[in-house]
């Protein structure tokens, strides 16, 4: 059997577009936000993304805190009525929250790919390297 081997693809080449982080090629999500099983094109297992909360963090953080800010400006600069927010600040909320979470999730993932990142494990010193173990009760 032969090992195909694939070059290393930096996750900003790949993530954002929604491309499998090994062979640039294959599509990583089968939804808007879900991801799929695995690899359409190099059978790469999707089970190691675990992206959690960090889109929802970066979008939260870069695209709500402007979007209420400019909402505010509005309010105080203006005293607008609830249906100019309705015209101007729910648009501009929507555009600036939801369009970046497909590409920030793919690149997170195509992140935890690149750099091998994965859920940390404690080691027990006794045993051999790499291998989980529990951890050591400190006496004394």
């Amino acid at each position: 059997m032969t090992e195909t081997r694939y070059p290393k693809i930096p996750p900003y080449k790949t993530g954002p577009f929604g491309k499998c982080p090994r062979c640039g090629q294959g599509h990583m999500f089968k939804g808007f936000l879900t991801i799929r099983d695995k690899c359409d094109v190099c059978d790469l297992d999707y089970s190691f993304a675990d992206p959690a909360d960090g889109p929802a963090f970066f979008v939260i953080c870069f695209g709500c805190v402007p979007s209420v800010a400019l909402a505010i400006w509005i309010e105080i600069a203006y005293t607008a009525p609830y249906w100019v927010h309705l015209f101007t600040s729910l648009p501009f909320l929507l555009l600036t929250c939801i369009p970046p979470l497909r590409p920030l999730k793919g690149w997170l993932v195509a992140s935890e790919f690149f750099y091998k990142a994965g859920e940390g494990r404690l080691a027990n010193p006794q045993s051999p390297a790499g291998e989980p173990g529990r951890p050591v009760k400190e006496t004394g």
